[in-house]
C-alpha cells in the first residue's frame, strides 16, 4: 500500500516540474517523503530547477550584515522581482549574508543544498552574486547600510574607517549609497582607463576649437571634474556640496568601501 497521496504526487509535480510518473516513482522510492523525492530528482537532473540555469537573473536581492568586527554583503539573484520581494527568498540572502560575517566567504557552499531547494520551490534561476567580506582590526570602525525597496535589499554598503566613528562611517556609507562612486582614491583608478579619457577629452577640446595652447589645462580641468564623479575621496559630501568626502572625514581615513546594487 502506498504511504502518499495523490496530493502528494500533484504537490511534488509543482515543485519538481516533473511528469506525474516520474513525481510517483520519486516518491515510491523515497516511501513517501516529499522533500526525498526532490532530492532525487535534483541529483537525476529531472527537476524543472535544472532546465532555468540559462535564464538571466537580472533581479535579486542584497543584504548587509555587521557580527562584531566583521561585516559581509551577499547579493543574491533570481529571475524576477515577484521572487526577489517574497519574504522566503529574503530571508535567505540575510542568513546568507549573517553566514558569511561569521564565517568567511566559502561558508556559502554548505548552502547550495538549501539554494537548490528554493530554485525549485520558487520555479526560477536562483544564483549567487556578488559577496564581500571585511574586517576590522583595533582602531577601526566598520559598519553598513542598506537601502530597502519593497521590503527587499537593493542598494547595499560596507564602508571601514580607521581613527573615525561609528557615525562617520555611517554618512560616508549613506554617502556611497546615493553617489555611487567607482573607486576611492584617483591612484585606484586603472591607468588604461584615465589614458583612454584623456585622450577623448582632447579630442573633444580640439572639435570645439579650444587653443591649442590652453588645450592641457582645459583637458585637465576636466580630468578632474571626471575624477570627481568617481572616486569617493573626491566627491561632493552629498549632504554638504561645499566638502569633500576627504573633507569630511578629516584625520581619519577611508581604509575600503563596497557597494552592490541590483541591476548593476
Amino acid at each position: 500500500m502506498a504511504n502518499f497521496t495523490a496530493k502528494d504526487v500533484q504537490s511534488l509535480r509543482r515543485l519538481a516540474g516533473v511528469g506525474m510518473l516520474d513525481a510517483k516513482r520519486a516518491l515510491e522510492e523515497a516511501n513517501g517523503a516529499v522533500d526525498d523525492a526532490l532530492h532525487l530528482l535534483r541529483v537525476r537532473g529531472i527537476a524543472k530547477a535544472t532546465t532555468r540555469e540559462d535564464r538571466d537573473v537580472s533581479q535579486g536581492a542584497v543584504s548587509a550584515v555587521r557580527q562584531g568586527s566583521a561585516a559581509a554583503i551577499v547579493e543574491l539573484r533570481c529571475e524576477t522581482d515577484f521572487v526577489a520581494k517574497s519574504p522566503e527568498f529574503v530571508s535567505v540572502v540575510d542568513d546568507l549574508a549573517a553566514l558569511v560575517a561569521a564565517n568567511g566567504e566559502e561558508a556559502i557552499a554548505k548552502r547550495e543544498d538549501e539554494l537548490a531547494q528554493l530554485r525549485i520551490s520558487l520555479q526560477e534561476n536562483i544564483t549567487v552574486g556578488r559577496v564581500v567580506r571585511m574586517e576590522s582590526r583595533e582602531g577601526q570602525v566598520l559598519d553598513t547600510y542598506v537601502h530597502s525597496q519593497s521590503g527587499r535589499g537593493v542598494n547595499a554598503v560596507m564602508v571601514l574607517l580607521e581613527g573615525g566613528t561609528d557615525q562617520l562611517a555611517r554618512e560616508v556609507a549613506l554617502h556611497v549609497a546615493f553617489a555611487r562612486p567607482e573607486y576611492l582614491s584617483r591612484e585606484d583608478v586603472p591607468a588604461p582607463e584615465i589614458a583612454a579619457e584623456r585622450a577623448t577629452l582632447e579630442e573633444l577640446s580640439r572639435n570645439e576649437g579650444k587653443p591649442e595652447a590652453a588645450l592641457e589645462k582645459i583637458v585637465e580641468g576636466r580630468m578632474n571634474g571626471w575624477f570627481k564623479e568617481r572616486v569617493l575621496l573626491e566627491q561632493a559630501y552629498v549632504r554638504d556640496e561645499k566638502r569633500t568626502i576627504a573633507q569630511l572625514v578629516g584625520d581619519a581615513k577611508v581604509v575600503a568601501f563596497a557597494q552592490v546594487v541590483i541591476g548593476s
